[in-house]
């Protein structure tokens, strides 16, 4: 099962908010997901983007491909580079 991290769609109309979730590749955009990963508002100024880090960390090195969307707010949050960092290092060892 390919697993992918990426935005779901929420909110009413011209007010959309994200949920950043863990989903199947081939379940629909705003379909069945497995787990929830966090959150992205983009109509507040600043953007607000809330994730939990352990569980996209996880996610990550369990081998779920992130949507490029979802890799630029992570890359925003500092969560791939830990996510690199992590991975190089057990490389090395």
């Amino acid at each position: 099962m390919a697993v992918k991290l990426r935005l779901k769609r929420m909110g009413s109309k011209k007010r959309p908010f994200y949920r950043i979730v863990a989903a199947d590749a081939r379940s629909p955009r705003d379909g069945r997901f497995i787990e929830l990963v966090g959150t992205y508002n983009p109509v507040t100024e600043p953007a607000e983007i809330k994730v939990d880090e352990e569980l996209a960390l996880k996610w990550l090195s369990d081998g779920a491909e992130p949507t490029d969307t979802v890799r630029s707010l992570l890359k925003k949050e500092g969560i791939m580079e830990k996510f690199h960092n992590t991975k190089n290092s057990k490389k090395d060892v």
